[in-house]
């Protein structure tokens, strides 16, 4: 038996007058333009390089993959009109719909079957092919342990695509969505070789939306794919991303009509909160946590590292920071996380660090540490990595006080721009940093992976033995039930060992000007599906 799933355009539509042509005064019609804001600069927009919500952002609304998610975070088809999924959960049959790069060329199977081999290719050294992890034979080319050929992903021919796993895994289909798996044309990539994802000339699209303008520190521009396959359901003409780094710059620009959404933080929650008709609450799975570089002289002691973690007051830190709905960490993984059995993983974990506030296990573990290292505190003199942000300038704060008053632990504070803390953060040039990492999918795993030894992102170099197998026995497993125990129990181990420190679950709290229409959001994966957006009664 195989379990099919197929739908139409109209099926998925949303109902509602469609408007194609740019409005303007004498039409009639609405100005279908809208003002949202990034938080920094869109690095790249090459699929196979991308690791940022910026960039994923983008590219989820200018690029389509084989499926689209519905306003529940379900999939729904996208480049894919229907699939077959085989009785034991392995093999993935796609059949593709007729479709059009914004360059003219059809979109086919070949385009999937390119795009993923790429971002596995070792000489891709892609951060993000561990997504693809769940594909047979796909870790072990991305070793350089197999050949392209032995990767489960195949074009039947143009329309038809077979992905074949190495375990069922019940998360896959909505993981389609997710731009690591879109498609690429050859032929173009081949061509703009290292200007790939640079500009609007070296990007092309098969989505919703195009880019058109890219102005480093400014602003990004898409506007609407005339050749997309639903275009007739795109209402929206064109979406302006303003990079804005200063949350209060940015509700003074959302009051002058410069932005029609804003993030909110402390004061600007509080006054925004009792207002029904522009405020809302987006929930996440979004955590932050300190990350401690191991090669550093104290730093690599895991009493010391449990220190600097249990130093800080997580609730007072998530309260003076963003006061805007998030709460300080009790685990790693964050609280409305699947386990896969069901259930929320945090609670069924527990709390593995105490929510009651208690500085003298802080201290514990520093005399401790100090005793199996032979240091004095004295000798603890370390360096912060953070953004250049306004909220993470106000963390550094915070943090560098609670070490100072709690531990007596000098911290210095290096505060630069996204994307060189990414870089140096990669290069693992720093010694303690900040860091956020939110949910690619809901599945606790998600979280867990970062960790294993030979991840792309274990940017702390934590490596034991027993945290891998935990893991990797996980990954295997189709019992629901004892692979979400050994979840638990990884996070519990990691937790001991802590290479990272969790300090909060981050909320979101926006205001929205109310004739923004139809706008969607995630709690994981990519923050907004712009597709249905429409702007009415502005």
């Amino acid at each position: 038996m195989k379990r099919t799933w197929i739908a139409t355009a109209a099926a998925i539509a949303v109902t509602g007058t469609v408007l194609t042509g740019c409005g303007d005064a004498g039409s009639g019609e609405q100005a279908q333009e809208l003002k949202l804001y990034f938080g920094d600069d869109v690095p790249t927009l090459d699929v196979s390089q991308a690791t940022d919500s910026y960039s994923f952002d983008t590219l989820s609304n200018t690029m389509e993959g084989l499926v689209r998610l519905d306003k529940d975070g379900q999939a729904i088809p996208g480049m894919a009109t229907k699939w077959d999924i085989s009785e034991d959960g392995k093999v993935y049959t796609f059949e593709l719909r007729d479709a059009k790069w914004s360059n003219g060329d059809a979109v086919t199977a070949k385009d999937f079957e390119y795009s993923w081999k790429r971002t596995l290719d070792p000489a891709t050294a892609s951060q993000y092919a561990f997504m693809l992890n769940w594909v047979k034979g796909a870790t072990n080319y991305n070793m350089g342990k197999a050949t392209a050929d032995e990767v489960g992903v195949k074009a039947l021919d143009d329309k038809k695509l077979q992905v074949t796993l190495e375990n069922p895994t019940p998360f896959f289909l909505n993981q389609m969505a997710f731009p690591t798996f879109f498609p690429l044309n050859q032929k173009f990539v081949e061509e703009k070789g290292k200007k790939f994802g640079s500009s609007p000339d070296n990007v092309l699209a098969n989505g919703p939306f195009a880019v058109t303008t890219w102005q480093t520190g400014e602003a990004i521009t898409i506007e609407k794919n005339a050749s997309y396959w639903d275009a007739a359901t795109v209402k929206m003409n064109k979406i302006v991303f303003q990079v804005v780094k200063d949350s209060n710059t940015m509700v003074n620009m959302y009051e002058s009509g410069e932005l029609d959404r804003t993030s909110l933080i402390k004061e600007h929650y509080d006054r925004y909160k009792d207002n029904a008709e522009e405020f809302s609450v987006q929930p996440e799975l979004t955590n932050g946590y300190l990350i401690f570089n191991p090669t550093v002289k104290g730093l690599d002691n895991a009493k010391i590292r449990t220190a600097l973690t249990y130093a800080v007051d997580r609730d007072m830190y998530a309260d003076i920071v963003y006061h805007n709905g998030t709460v300080g960490a009790t685990g790693f993984v964050p609280t409305g996380t699947g386990d896969s059995a069901g259930h929320d993983f945090r609670k069924a974990a527990g709390e593995l660090i105490k929510t009651n506030y208690d500085a003298s296990e802080a201290k514990k573990a520093l005399e401790e540490g100090l005793k199996e290292t032979g240091m004095t505190v004295d000798q603890l003199r370390f360096e912060l990595l953070v953004d250049d942000t306004d909220i993470a300038k106000k963390a550094a704060e915070f943090l560098q006080e609670q070490w100072r008053s709690k531990l007596g632990v000098t911290v210095e504070v290096q505060s630069v721009p996204f994307k060189l803390r990414l870089d140096k953060e990669n290069k693992k040039d720093y010694q303690i940093g900040i860091s956020l990492w939110g949910a690619d999918y809901n599945d606790a795993m998600t979280f867990l992976d970062l960790f294993v030894s030979t991840a792309e992102f274990n940017k702390v170099g934590y490596n034991n033995p027993a945290y891998d197998k935990l893991v990797a026995e996980a990954k295997a497993s189709v019992d629901k039930n004892q692979r979400a125990q050994l979840m638990m129990d990884a996070e519990k181990l990691m937790l001991q060992d802590m290479p990272v420190g969790p300090l909060f679950f981050r909320g979101k709290g926006f205001a929205t000007k109310p004739y923004v229409k139809g706008l969607i959001t995630f709690p994981f994966g990519v923050t907004h599906e712009l597709k249905y957006t429409y702007i009415e009664g502005k």
